[in-house]
């Protein structure tokens, strides 16, 4: 007789749940609205779906490609997958939040609650990066210190009780002083992330 691991049955619970997420929300159908198209290789959809399971059960992507439930596909497809500037990642997170609210937050709440957008902005730390594109030294506001990163501009809806991101942004230094490191020469001015680097250098931070 096999005792089947806790560890176990709760991954394929967390399995099932993302598959039907995935379902339910049609993922597969907001990612080519958001431009996630391949002429071949490995569909984004599966490679999306896979870093949801890392996330969601605590692994890292560098442990999980030497286990034994590796996938079919090496670490480059995601790397290629997450610094493509050929995918829209703003419009996927504002379709998929808005189909989310509409679909199942209102359902929950009372029609005379009053929602509201909410614009946050926040330090987001890159104390160990050295080579991330338009990195600056910014002010962190909470303790007056200056550190390694964005500012983090961040357009979510709330209910009151739930928070939803639908959009955010990185924020740079206008000062050359300030940045350690350039924009990448050479990039598709068609492209969305040509259009997000505009976005880092139009907001600058003081």
């Amino acid at each position: 007789m096999t005792i089947i691991p806790q560890q176990n049955i709760n991954e394929k619970h967390i399995l099932s749940v993302i598959d039907k997420f995935f379902k339910d929300f049609k993922i597969g159908a907001l990612l080519k609205q958001s431009n996630f198209c391949k002429e071949g290789g490995v569909p984004c959809l599966l490679v999306l779906k896979y870093l949801f399971r890392l996330i969601f059960t605590g692994k890292s992507l560098f442990f999980a490609l030497d286990s034994k439930d590796k996938p079919d596909f090496c670490k480059n497809v995601v790397y290629r997958l997450l610094n493509s500037v050929r995918y829209n990642w703003h419009k996927f997170l504002l379709l998929l939040a808005s189909t989310v609210i509409r679909e199942r937050i209102e359902k929950l709440t009372s029609d005379n609650r009053v929602n509201v957008f909410i614009v946050d902005d926040s330090l987001y730390e890159r104390g160990r990066s050295k080579e991330v594109e338009l990195l600056a030294r910014v002010k962190d506001h909470t303790d007056g210190k200056y550190k390694k990163g964005f500012r983090m501009l961040t357009l979510g809806w709330s209910d009151g009780n739930t928070f939803c991101p639908l959009s955010f942004t990185h924020l740079s230094s206008d000062d050359r002083k300030n940045r350690y490191c350039e924009q990448v020469e050479n990039l598709d001015k068609r492209t969305v992330g040509y259009k997000t680097v505009l976005t880092l250098q139009e907001n600058p931070l003081k």
